[in-house]
This record gives C-alpha cells, structure tokens and sequence, in this order.
C-alpha cells in the first residue's frame, strides 16, 4: 500500500512538470505569416527566450549553421525576411556580442551629465527574434539614466504576433517601450517622422529594427551631442551576416561620401583627416555625407533642420537629404 503512494506522488509530480512544460512553450511561442498565408509555429521556445549560456547557437557573435536535413526548411523560410530566419530563432534575444572596440576607447571616461535619449524603431512585418534582439540589445547595453524610452513604429504590419503579443511582450520589459501603429503603408521616412515627433529624449537614436547594439555604443554618441548640439553622430556599422547571423565588425578606416551620380558610397579616411587626428582612432572622423539609418541628432536641431522631408519616397535617398541639410 505505501509503494502504491509512492507511485501516486511520484506520477503527480511527473504530470506537474509536464504542464509547466506545456505552459512554457505555449507562454514563449509565437506565428509568422508565410508568403502562402499558412501559419507556421516558430516555437524556438526556451532556447531564443533569455538564455545566458555563451555556448548557445550565436552566442558571442558565432555563426550558426544549419544541418543539411534542415536546408530546404532554411531556403523556404528565408524567402519570408530574406535572410535566415531558422538560424535567427535559435539564438537567443540576448545573445552575448564580443567587445570589438579598441583599446583606447574601451577606457574612455564620458562626463557624466549627458543628454538622454528615445530610440525610435520603425519595423514592417519584422521577425519576432530580430525585433526582439534588437530592443534586447538595447536596453542591456544602454546605461539606464540615458535612456528615455524606446519608440516601436509599426508601418502597417500584417502578421499578428507584432499586434497583442508583441504589446504584451514589451509591457513587461524595464523602460518604457511605445508602439505607435500606422494606419496605413506610409514607407520608412513617414514612420520616422511620426515616432520623432512622439519621442520625449532630449536626443533621438534612430535604429533599424534587425541591429544588434554593442558594449559601449551610446556612450560616444550623446558626448558628441553634448559638446556641440549641431552634431549629428553616426556609429560605426558591423555587420550582420543574412545567412549564418555571425557578427562582424565593420572598419573604422571607411566613412560615408557620395559620387556625382548622388550614390552614397563608403570610402577610405583620407590621410587630412588621419593628420587632423594625429593618428589617433578613437576620435570621431568628420564625414561629408552620413548614413541616414543609423544615427543620434538633438531634437531640436532635428527640428531647425526641417526634419525628414515627408514627401521622401525612395529608399536611400535620405542619406544625401540629410546630409545637405546638416
């Protein structure tokens, strides 16, 4: 009769675990809408939900490489966002990064009164691990006092784990996260215009909605905005790779310049601006014309400027645009 208990509690505490299991992957699971309509479970469960374990697939910035059995599922789901989406659901939302930076400037020392900042995303039909992974990145590698919020703008997504899940996924999280909706495809800069003007930072960071913030990234930034307000910063922009999501760090040595057909192109520092910093890296290079993607500006020169020009269509030329109006 006591063996017969012993099994009875033994079979219950089996049956417990087995529903939380159940409970687990149902709470962290999540569809993307397929180009044929069908839905499709993404389910990378436990292992894209919080996971520090440095040995996990991508950890540390490392390739992850996909089986030969599971290719023709890879090359399927790689039409949805055209890059790997299988290789992206396996790692984890806040997969470690090496630190790349040089020397000099890992021991940099920034004043402490700094400008805080919103940063605005805009996303459409975004993956749920890329969006994620970058607001991840985010909030872990921002020093919480510069950090006002982040603004999500949705430019009329259609898949449904960006509408109730998403909200209630970052309702959850320490900083004050936004989604702003558009109600119709308004394009890129139009998105843009609509989360500046809703941010509240005394800065605005516009990020893409598939980076991976570094150690150190927003640090350099703000500084430059506080020493002269008209500034406007552009980090240094690494690599993702689109199939494996190894990480890679980009050059120092390029900056940003356009040809006489107004094609933004990256070029190497030329030796006037190495003499200008006596050779040393870890100032800023002054550069002709900025990436429009990627950078801090102060509010309100943002609005002194002119902002974006609304009527913006084509991808890229915001590059030039705001170039010539800074």
């Amino acid at each position: 009769m006591r063996r017969f208990g012993y099994c009875r509690v033994v079979l219950a505490t089996s049956l417990l675990w087995v529903l939380l299991d159940v409970f687990l992957l149902l709470y962290f699971s999540e569809c993307n809408k397929c180009e044929d309509s069908k839905e499709r479970s993404l389910l990378p469960a436990l292992r894209a939900v919080i996971s520090r374990n440095q040995e996990g697939p991508g950890e540390m910035g490392r390739a992850v490489l996909i089986p030969k059995e599971e290719q023709e599922k890879m090359k399927e789901l790689f039409k949805i966002n055209q890059f790997n989406l299988l290789a992206s659901d396996r790692i984890a939302l806040n997969r470690s990064l090496p630190d790349v930076r040089l020397d000099g400037c890992k021991s940099k020392v920034y004043p402490e009164e700094l400008p805080n900042t919103s940063v605005v995303i805009v996303f459409h039909n975004e993956a749920w691990s890329t969006l994620l992974r970058t607001i991840h990145s985010v909030l872990e590698r921002s020093p919480p006092r510069l950090l006002a919020e982040i603004v999500l703008v949705d430019d009329a997504s259609e898949r449904e784990f960006l509408k109730a899940s998403l909200e209630n996924y970052v309702k959850k999280l320490e900083v004050p996260i936004r989604i702003l909706r558009m109600e119709q495809r308004s394009g890129l800069i139009r998105a843009r215009l609509r989360g500046a003007a809703a941010s509240k930072g005394q800065v605005i960071t516009f990020l893409d909605a598939h980076c991976e913030c570094t150690l150190g990234w927003l640090e350099p930034l703000l500084a430059r905005i506080k020493e002269d307000r008209r500034t406007v910063v552009c980090p240094i922009i690494d690599v993702i790779s689109d199939d494996t999501f190894e990480y890679m760090a980009g050059s120092d040595m390029t900056y940003g310049g356009f040809n006489w057909k107004l094609n933004f192109r990256w070029y190497p520092v030329p030796q006037r601006e190495m003499d200008r910093r006596k050779g040393d890296r870890t100032l800023p290079v002054r550069t002709p014309t900025m990436a429009g993607g990627l950078f801090s500006i102060d509010r309100n020169y943002f609005e002194e400027i002119g902002t974006y020009d609304a009527g913006m269509d084509i991808w890229g030329g915001e590059n030039l645009e705001m170039s010539f109006r800074v």
